[in-house]
């Protein structure tokens, strides 16, 4: 029996480049200024995204080859103000989906780790330095700098409230 080839999204992104070409064909042809100003923002744009996909790389693998789930369990466990450092830096550098994170926390949890730093580490997990450099490139630094510290400091605020009205059954 013959194998039948997949269509699917890898025709359809050939036919999109295809139409793309296409498209600057027609305008080279037509309106050959509109190209080259056309042709120039786009270099322009490939150069930053570049720069920052290359800074993205070597600071997902410094976090990778550094940070393991045993660096992230042994800081948590250590008391006072520290824990809470822990819990935000932690859920920031985290990588992979959440449902691999799922049992460490459990085990956590079950040696005694509080809800509050539970929930403070899986509201980080929203701030994503790979995604920081692009995010500061479209909404600049003074945003980005303003929402990540907000989410830092909201993250603290609704664990300490999660501690208090949800305490860990011994």
């Amino acid at each position: 029996m013959k194998k039948e080839k997949k269509k699917g999204l890898s025709n359809f992104a050939w036919y999109f480049l295809g139409i793309i070409v296409l498209s600057y064909l027609i305008l080279l042809l037509l309106h050959s200024h509109l190209f080259l100003q056309c042709i120039i923002f786009s270099a322009h744009l490939l150069i930053k995204l570049v720069a920052v996909f290359i800074l993205v790389f070597v600071l997902m693998t410094l976090a990778n080859y550094f940070i393991t789930k045993q660096f992230i369990t042994r800081h948590l466990q250590t008391p006072g103000i520290k824990k809470w450092l822990f819990a935000v830096i932690g859920g920031i550098i985290s990588t992979g989906p959440i449902y691999l994170w799922y049992p460490l926390l459990k085990d956590l949890r079950d040696k005694g780790l509080g809800y509050g730093y539970l929930a403070t580490f899986l509201y980080n997990r929203a701030i994503k330095i790979p995604l920081l450099p692009l995010a500061i490139l479209y909404f600049g630094l003074k945003y980005i700098a303003l929402l990540t510290l907000l989410m830092i400091i909201v993250s603290i605020i609704q664990g300490i409230l999660i501690n208090k009205f949800v305490p860990l059954k011994q």
